[in-house]
This record gives structure tokens, C-alpha cells and sequence, in this order.
């Protein structure tokens, strides 16, 4: 079972995003309300994947990423972003930031496990 910490402010995206990956795809969640919250449970979470908005007060998405980067541990941990920026150049650069893949919303709850497995099963390893 792959474990995600998946980071919006967005309660009700949490409560969607949640209910459709854990039961449509069978991932295990942790859901966190912000970036700083990401940064703190992102330890004792230990999660294969993390998902991430875009656009959060205080610490955006990318900014999260870096922060991220520098935590022991975490520094591995693929991420896939969650935008309603979902212009070409947008995902481009989030994507050389190093994320794995871009998700744009609004998604569809009933296809969402099957995109994050599709970006999950071609991220490159090693």
C-alpha cells in the first residue's frame, strides 16, 4: 500500500482527495491543511508520495518542495502537483522544479487513484 501525505488548504479538496484515493485506489492518506503542517508531519508520516497544491498562503506548493528537500528522509520522496494552473509553460516549470507529475483541477474523484498511479508507475527510479 503506498502512503501519500497529501498537503491543500482546501478542507473540502482534503475530504475529496481523501475518500478517492483510499477508496477507489486503496492508498493510505495523511492529509495535512498547509505547508508548514506538511513539513512537520512529513517525519513521522514516512510517505512514498506526496501530493501537493499549488497555491497555499504562507508557503506555496513549490516553496514546500524546497523546504522539503532539505529534510532528512523527505529529500527522496516524489512529489506530484495538484494546480488549477494547468497552462503548458505552468506545468513545465513545475515540473523542472522536480516534480514527478502535474494533476489539474478540478480532477475527477472516480479517476484520480488511476492518474496518480499512471505518474507514479512511469516516475523514473534509482
Amino acid at each position: 500500500m503506498i502512503k501519500i501525505l497529501h498537503v491543500d488548504d482546501e478542507a473540502d479538496i482534503r475530504s475529496i482527495t481523501k475518500l478517492a484515493l483510499e477508496s477507489i485506489g486503496g492508498f493510505n492518506i495523511t492529509s495535512c491543511a498547509s505547508g508548514k503542517e506538511a513539513m512537520t508531519a512529513v517525519t513521522e508520516a514516512e510517505p512514498d508520495l506526496i501530493i501537493m497544491d499549488v497555491m497555499m498562503p504562507e508557503m506555496d506548493g513549490p516553496r514546500t518542495f524546497a523546504a522539503l528537500q532539505k529534510i532528512p528522509g523527505a529529500s527522496r520522496v516524489p512529489v506530484i502537483f495538484m494546480t488549477a494552473k494547468s497552462q503548458k509553460d505552468e506545468i513545465d516549470s513545475l515540473m523542472e522544479v522536480g516534480a514527478i507529475g502535474v494533476i489539474a483541477k478540478p480532477f475527477d474523484p472516480m479517476q484520480l487513484s488511476k492518474e496518480v498511479e499512471r505518474i507514479w508507475n512511469a516516475r523514473p527510479t534509482g
